[in-house]
């Protein structure tokens, strides 16, 4: 990290906003089997968290429809604080029969599904005490605890995981108060234009580039990714029609104005597309990926 030219460590991610086509659908989903609080909810539009600030913005437009084969969101990953909670969200939904794919990537536990509309969803928590992954020669490694060279792509050990619960522990509780908006991966037209938006226009450093793996991670603080990039959509995908369903924009928090003003001299000297606000700056990428950047 360079202290100079990186963006402020301790950034973090804020709010992810998607396009709906059924609003009442989709606060339901993201209630009963995710387990987020509604928040807000006015005409067209709802807001989710897990009872403090924003973590879901939703916005209704009737006509939007999935638009495969472009760029835009991947997945966006709710970070829960512990194992038991990442528990408590598969077990409700194996449950109720929704589809989830459990998976052991050493640094993390996770679990991915779709919600009802088609976007992708990562539920993850932390494990580094587990193993570590990385990008030697620009390929994808992961190894043990004990440096063992492991897939990091592994199916998770339910039975290992199920028993941070509780016998009295709800399936129903909804997340605690802890879960945040860990990172976002996004489907990008170009790797290299999309690292040079990220780390030479916004600042986050680069954690790993492995062109094989076409993809690249991204973070703030040394934390492992904030922000994910790949071309798993093929190189020069199209960028998704005004109508399509799927990410609006997302959001990165930096912890003063001073830090918008640094964010936004970078993104000038680059050439981005932005638009300052009183405190933000509203920037596209190179794919037309919207990111707004606030101040704490």
């Amino acid at each position: 990290m360079n202290e100079a030219t990186s963006i402020h460590p301790a950034t973090r991610l804020g709010p992810v906003e998607l396009t709906a086509a059924n609003l009442d659908r989709l606060v339901a989903f993201y209630q009963g089997f995710l387990g987020l609080q509604l928040h807000q909810r006015e005409a067209g539009r709802a807001e989710l968290g897990a009872g403090g600030e924003t973590l879901l913005r939703l916005v209704e437009q009737p006509e939007a429809r999935r638009v495969r084969g472009t760029t835009g969101l991947y997945h966006f990953a709710v970070l829960v604080p512990s194992r038991r909670e990442l528990a408590r969200v598969i077990a409700r939904l194996i449950e109720r029969g929704y589809p989830t794919y459990p998976t052991d990537h050493l640094m993390t536990e996770t679990t991915y599904l779709d919600d009802v509309e088609g976007n992708g969803i990562e539920v993850y928590t932390d494990t580094p005490e587990d193993g570590i992954f990385s990008f030697a020669g620009g390929r994808f490694e992961a190894r043990d605890a004990q440096g063992r060279p492991r897939s990091g792509r592994d199916p998770l050990d339910l039975d290992e995981l199920f028993r941070h619960l509780e016998p009295s522990d709800d399936l129903n509780a909804p997340l605690p108060a802890e879960t945040k908006i860990g990172h976002i991966h996004l489907h990008v037209a170009d790797l290299d234009r999309a690292v040079r938006f990220y780390h030479d226009g916004l600042g986050f450093d680069l954690m790993g580039l492995a062109p094989a793996f076409q993809a690249a991670f991204l973070s703030a603080g040394g934390y492992h990714h904030h922000v994910g990039v790949n071309t798993w959509q093929g190189e020069g995908a199209p960028t998704p029609p005004a109508d399509a369903l799927g990410l609006h924009q997302f959001t990165v928090v930096v912890p003063n104005e001073a830090e918008v003003e640094r964010i936004r001299g970078r993104l000038k000297a680059l050439g981005a597309e932005f638009v300052s606000g009183e405190g933000s700056v509203l920037a596209q990428d190179p794919s037309r990926n919207r990111v707004r950047v606030v101040a704490e």
